[in-house]
């Protein structure tokens, strides 16, 4: 699969900030830059790729992408704001602006070294991630100039944190296109019948040699890499969906409810009903 390069930057800028109110399914596709990328989602949820990890998203999370790692947000377009748009807020820059600060200002070189060091892609939580929040929504306010110094203190916030788990990498160049294009075809089609031959024929391999690689590469069967996908995906719409069980057990790509509340039960320990009103309740 060939990933398109992406270039939000202009060659006379260090750093670009966007911040995007639009609809659903406006977004960018699968896609790779040579910056850095830090996004903030306000408004929306949904399935992100992130190098070799496919994963749920909510609105507030706060992630940062090193360059070349291919990526993707897919909207769920049932989550919006009263408008009817998905929002979200993206810095990008170059390892350049980092090297440059680092020479500038002595004072920032060993957190600044941090940075240059982090090789996945990571999100944030707890205070850093409120904190990360405030002054991405602040930047949104001001001129260029004011972004600058705002700036400079967000890169202090990711270089000191410790609050970060790791979202997405990238296991080996040679592999990871054709897990990727798995990855895409699951998030796209994962809603109907997926034959294990369709999915070897996408991978360009027999599908004995297709099981053994999707096994070695993720760790588990396609199989159950396909029914964990869809279970997710149910999740997401008990929680943030008034569709009925049966409803959501057909958009996930399962044909039969029993199955359906059987398999759930046994991944999540509590039936859709019950994860629902457990939702509901916190």
């Amino acid at each position: 699969m060939k990933k398109p390069k992406y270039y939000p930057s202009k060659s006379s800028e260090s750093f670009s900030f966007d911040h995007v109110h639009t609809e659903f399914d406006k977004q960018v596709p699968l896609h790779q830059q040579e910056t850095w990328e830090l996004a903030y989602i306000v408004t929306g949820s949904g399935t992100r790729i992130i190098g070799d990890i496919t994963e749920n998203f909510s609105h507030g999370e706060v992630i940062l992408i090193p360059p070349d790692i291919p990526h993707c947000w897919s909207f769920d377009k049932n989550i919006h704001d009263r408008d009817g748009k998905i929002e979200n807020i993206c810095v990008f820059f170059k390892s350049q602006f980092v090297d440059d600060l680092r020479n500038f200002y002595p004072e920032s070189g060993e957190s600044l070294i941090k940075i240059e060091e982090i090789k996945n892609a990571l999100s944030f939580y707890g205070e850093t991630q409120k904190k990360l929040q405030e002054l991405l929504k602040l930047m949104s306010k001001q001129n260029v100039m004011e972004r600058l110094s705002t700036f400079i203190l967000i890169l202090d916030q990711i270089s000191s944190s410790e609050s970060t788990n790791i979202v997405g990498y990238l296991k080996g160049k040679n592999n990871e296109n054709k897990l990727l294009e798995i990855h895409m075809f699951v998030l796209n089609q994962h809603h109907r019948n997926i034959p294990l031959d369709e999915v070897a024929q996408i991978a360009g391999m027999p599908k004995s040699t297709f099981c053994l690689f999707f096994k070695k590469m993720t760790g588990k069967s396609f199989v159950t890499y396909l029914i964990e996908f869809r279970i997710e995906s149910s999740c997401q719409m008990l929680i943030k969906t008034q569709m009925s069980v049966s409803e959501i057990c057909m958009a996930a790509g399962f044909n039969d409810i029993p199955y359906f509340n059987r398999i759930f039960k046994k991944i999540k320990g509590i039936t859709p009903t019950e994860f629902r009103k457990s939702n509901l309740n916190t």
